[in-house]
């Protein structure tokens, strides 16, 4: 059996340089956040192809996405979805009225809080969700590949203590 030569990646070159021109510094943490950032490029850009062949927007799949895993009748408030797909109210606002163009959702005034706007999604928005979500998840797995499921599990908890180090915390994790 011979033994296999390990791979380098674009981190590996410049953590080499700076070792080369500064081998005092402890570029370790330097190699950790650089793969994290190329990676969440690099996953980006896979996860914008995916959902380009259905020619949706990531933007739009996040707030469809959002209003389904939200449960039957698939209506939130403008301020929950706004919350819950991390954007500014003025960005969900130009977001919700192209999405009300293509079909995909409906905007109503709250008839218990007349102040509040309700935003559900349509038939077609729903059914349309179903299936990106399915082709989304299958794409994600692709982009895992690499990966056992015991190396999925291990690097979802040590991605978890980095995301919790820097304050990302929720309240309750369950479904409502």
């Amino acid at each position: 059996m011979t033994e296999q030569q390990p791979q380098h990646d674009g981190v590996d070159r410049i953590t080499a340089q700076w070792r080369a021109v500064r081998p005092d510094l402890d570029t370790s943490p330097m190699a950790v956040i650089g793969r994290l950032s190329r990676a969440s490029r690099l996953l980006e850009r896979g996860i914008k192809e995916n959902l380009a062949l259905h020619g949706i927007e990531p933007w739009e799949f996040d707030v469809l996405a959002t209003l389904l895993r939200s449960g039957p009748p698939h209506v939130l408030t403008a301020g929950e979805l706004s919350s819950a797909a991390m954007v500014s109210s003025a960005a969900l606002t130009n977001r919700i009225d192209h999405l009300v163009a293509k079909g995909l959702v409906e905007r109503a005034v709250d008839p218990a809080h007349r102040r509040r706007v309700l935003i559900s999604l349509t038939d077609t928005g729903r059914e349309l969700t179903n299936r990106l979500v399915e082709h989304h998840l299958a794409g994600e797995e692709r982009q895992l590949a690499g990966l056992t499921a015991a190396e999925r599990d291990r690097l979802t908890d040590l991605l978890r203590r980095v995301l919790l180090t820097l304050g990302d915390h929720t309240e309750d994790p369950a479904p409502r």
